[in-house]
């Protein structure tokens, strides 16, 4: 398969769907041979986008198994609600397909852990599965991470990472699954914050312990949150806060920002915004380029399947953003820290964190 087109299906055909269509339109080593989802209207919605981009026309299924067995596929891209990513990765694996999960890599920590299991087994039979997170691509993320592991920062102290966004009733609305725990697993961190979770992980390394509040401030319908703060402790010894909300009219700005004892950077809507190293008081002067996004990821993804090599974002980085944004909720439910490696390893899958969301601080 290495010197090959890759087949892809596109799994899910909404908002996210038309991104990698639109990404894959671009490539000359992947072509969309199939379009997934039970909405008829939203597979033309996907198919038009790709024949005005001189794509040819791909096939269309309700469901991701009628794919499986009738069309040439070699990729499979899940582009669906949340809380249906783990279980069309498993099946796609299962039929020997290189995967790209959307962010989250599920909602269920449980199922995401059997996922791993499954793309470890695969792996061994050259089979890749990544999961999106694009940021990790942008270039201002890339300097500040090569700063932190050059050690040109000292010593780090603290991050602060928040996304200040506005989403309406009429948004929530808009399709059944969102705001709900079943299919969305969360609301202004599982959904709009993920991503700036994963970040977190990227630049300051393991969590230590976490607590929380989260609340429904403005969206009284949904039944996920639309705000929550977090503060963590690093096993580097430094702390963070973690903020997301969508109840922030007219929607503010998304800002990582991070804190040693010879420096520090700051992404603000994912260019960078400020970089401080080796202990100089003035700005270093650098011309890191846009933000790279899904297009810069999928050249890491064929790139690795091309070569036989796994890509440089693993169903282990996805399954540890989804503990941590479950850490999250589930210290808001207990109102107490709780230890990360804890949540990773299934302690707390039994907890119910939607009667977390609104609880007063105790």
């Amino acid at each position: 398969m290495a010197d090959t087109q890759q087949q892809v299906a596109i799994v899910g055909c909404g908002i996210i769907g038309k991104r990698h269509a639109a990404t894959i339109a671009q490539r000359p080593d992947a072509i969309v041979t199939a379009l997934v989802d039970p909405d008829a209207a939203a597979r033309e919605a996907v198919l038009a986008q790709l024949t005005e981009a001189g794509q040819p026309e791909p096939k269309q299924y309700d469901d991701l198994t009628a794919a499986l067995s009738g069309s040439d596929i070699s990729l499979v891209a899940i582009c669906t609600p949340s809380g249906m990513h783990a279980e069309l990765a498993e099946e796609a694996l299962n039929e020997r397909k290189h995967i790209v999960v959307e962010k989250p890599i599920d909602v269920d920590l449980g199922r995401a852990r059997r996922l791993g299991a499954a793309a470890a087994r695969a792996a061994g039979q050259g089979v890749q599965l990544s999961v999106i997170s694009q940021h990790r691509f942008d270039a201002g993320s890339a300097v500040i991470k090569e700063a932190i592991d050059a050690g040109r920062f000292g010593q780090l102290t603290s991050c602060v990472a928040t996304v200040a966004w506005w989403r309406s009733d009429e948004y929530y609305a808009s399709a059944g699954w969102r705001g709900t725990w079943a299919q969305d697993g969360g609301g202004a961190l599982m959904n709009q914050g993920v991503h700036t979770a994963d970040l977190v992980l990227w630049f300051m390394g393991r969590p230590v312990s976490i607590q929380a509040q989260a609340l429904r401030a403005a969206h009284h319908a949904i039944e996920v949150e639309d705000t929550v703060v977090a503060t963590i402790t690093f096993e580097n010894g430094a702390v963070g806060t973690l903020h997301a909300t969508t109840a922030a009219y007219p929607g503010g700005r998304t800002r990582v920002s991070v804190h040693g004892t010879k420096g520090g950077a700051e992404v603000e809507d994912d260019l960078l915004s400020r970089l401080n190293v080796d202990g100089t008081k003035d700005e270093a002067s650098v011309d890191v380029g846009d933000p790279g996004g899904h297009t810069a990821q999928y050249d890491d993804i064929l790139t690795a399947i091309a070569a036989g090599n796994q890509p440089s974002i693993t169903v282990q980085d996805g399954i540890n953003a989804l503990a941590l944004v479950r850490a999250v909720y589930i210290a808001s439910t207990l109102q107490r820290p709780v230890k990360f490696e804890d949540v990773l390893e299934g302690k707390y899958d039994d907890v119910e964190v939607s009667r977390g969301i609104g609880l007063p601080p105790v």
